[in-house]
């Protein structure tokens, strides 16, 4: 894409924003749904299994349409298509971005360099799709001829967040038959708990990184190598059927001792956080099967075609990127609250996280031009009902604004009783409390002391968005991540930034590389950083016990 010709704020209409929201900030939402009867079932729209309602929002139809207005200036058709038609969006890589081919049907055709990508997509998920068949099924055993009845996943960020994300949400759907776990921190702890009960005869080991270089998860399969290994009596040929690779390093891949014929690849054009549905997904199929892998790529696919061509009024990503740029460049919001009222759903806030702030957190636009505005804030969030008993009083009645994303089902996977309706009560009841509040003369009139009534004031006017769905299935929880996917893609076009690089990740790493060796040293080296860190090297290197 061209570079922009001016920045953000000096557009036409970001200024329009900026005089409406000034005339609009007074309004509470209480008055625009008393105005405007009809508020609640207008302003929703929905696509692939999700219904979304985002009347609670501090808006009105000319908000919207200003949005849409200024999403058409920044050309975010254009980016769309230049996404979907394989152009290098990832500038600073000069890479192309082509996450959904992953999903992709084997029909379609998604070019980049002239070449078709979606055949080889297939051909690794029928490999894929075989491996996960022949573990599920047993044909696939161990070193000893131990059927394979424990899978471990040693990964880190895009290679970790997503397939337990994806295995927690779809474990309604899993063998349960099979124990999967997930190792991603360094910290030995991590991967000493997830092994202590597990037989090295009957466990396999994923090992995902691209590079296979990973600081974290080659620490990490190591260690998990030697715990195999030194469990089946010392022979090194035992790591061929006891692991597996995602990866692109077949040298690499064969040194550690795995069959590249087990390696399972993906491309340079498939972003870490952007690659749970790749590859990086193969614990996920093992656990639930390749039919129901397959269904969540559909679902994936949905919504890909429904962002792709729908216009931006009814299109569910656009929406939401463009209420996330009102409610945090207008309003001064600086996170977003993701609210599942779904116990599978208990890991997704956090693999958002990733998703969303290592996307667009970022000071620079994709021409390298500080910005002058707020980019991508804070999302977090603890599925309902539990958050209730924790953090919704900051929410509720705290002195920051934060706009709540609440996610709800109509049916239960494991209908109990009246659990359910209660459940969805509560997410509606929190929605209707943040958005309406509860003022002072109505809580005197409840007959409270007057002392009291101050602290028992709900100022409402707090934003939401709800998405409803039928039933949690691998379709609609495709459909769910690559919503928020290209909400991320949405804003970073609004704000200008490539939302497919993460520099800020680095330094970090390259300093922690050069510190591992000064804290495993014998005599004390040299050091060369600053005071602080100096001295806490030599506190730790006191305190350190033999290894």
């Amino acid at each position: 894409m061209t570079a922009l010709d001016e920045s953000l704020t000096a557009r036409a209409t970001w200024r329009a924003l900026g005089a409406h929201h000034e005339m609009l900030q007074a309004a509470h939402l209480r008055a625009l749904f008393a105005n405007d009867p009809g508020r609640g079932e207008r302003l929703t729209a929905e696509a692939a299994g999700l219904f979304l309602d985002y009347s609670k929002n501090r808006i009105t139809d000319e908000t919207i349409g200003l949005l849409v207005q200024l999403a058409q200036a920044c050309g975010l058709q254009a980016h769309i298509d230049a996404m979907f038609g394989g152009e290098h969006i990832n500038n600073t890589e000069d890479r192309a971005v082509l996450h959904v081919a992953l999903r992709a049907p084997r029909s379609a055709v998604l070019t980049t360099g002239g070449k078709n990508v979606v055949p080889a997509v297939h051909e690794v998920l029928d490999r894929m799709s075989d491996f996960a068949t022949r573990v599920r099924g047993g044909e696939w055993t161990g070193h000893t001829g131990k059927r394979i009845r424990n899978v471990v996943n040693i990964g880190i960020g895009g290679s970790d967040l997503g397939p337990v994300m994806a295995y927690e949400a779809l474990r309604h759907y899993s063998d349960r038959s099979l124990t999967i776990r997930f190792v991603s921190n360094v910290d030995g702890a991590d991967l000493v708990e997830a092994t202590h009960d597990l037989d090295p005869a009957e466990t396999l080991f994923i090992v995902s990184s691209k590079t296979f270089t990973t600081l974290e998860t080659m620490s990490n399969a190591q260690s998990a190598r030697d715990w195999c290994v030194r469990g089946l009596g010392g022979d090194t040929n035992a790591v061929a059927k006891h692991f597996v690779a995602v990866s692109t390093n077949a040298d690499k891949v064969s040194a550690f001792g795995i069959d590249p014929a087990n390696m399972f690849g993906f491309w340079d054009w498939v972003g870490g956080r952007y690659s749970m549905d790749s590859a990086i997904g193969l614990s996920t199929m093992i656990a639930v099967g390749p039919e129901h892998f397959r269904a969540l790529l559909n679902g994936f696919h949905q919504m890909d075609e429904h962002f792709r061509r729908t216009p931006f009024e009814q299109n569910l990503p656009v929406l939401m990127a463009l209420l996330s740029v009102w409610n945090t460049n207008f309003l001064g919001a600086q996170s977003i609250a993701v609210l599942p009222y779904e116990n599978y759903l208990r890991r997704f806030p956090a693999y958002l996280q990733q998703l969303t702030m290592e996307s667009n957190g970022k000071r620079v636009t994709r021409e390298g031009v500080a910005v002058d505005y707020h980019t991508s804030p804070v999302y977090w969030g603890e599925p309902g009902t539990n958050g209730q008993h924790s953090f919704y009083q900051l929410i509720h009645q705290g002195t920051r604004l934060i706009p709540c994303d609440f996610i709800v089902f109509a049916n239960a996977l494991t209908p109990l009783g009246r659990h359910h309706d209660i459940l969805v009560a509560n997410v509606l009841a929190q929605a209707e409390a943040l958005a309406f509040g509860k003022t002072a003369e109505e809580v005197a009139a409840e007959g409270t002391a007057a002392a009291l009534v101050p602290h028992r004031v709900f100022e409402g006017n707090r934003p939401s968005n709800m998405l409803l769905a039928d039933t949690l299935t691998p379709a609609v929880l495709g459909a769910l991540i690559a919503l928020y996917e290209h909400i991320v893609f949405t804003q970073s076009v609004i704000w200008n930034v490539n939302a497919f690089d993460q520099w800020g990740v680095e330094l970090g790493k390259a300093l922690a590389q050069a510190i591992v060796p000064e804290l495993e040293s014998a005599s004390t080296p040299a050091l060369a950083h600053d005071s602080s860190t100096n001295a806490l090297i030599h506190k730790y290197r006191r305190l350190r016990t033999a290894p």
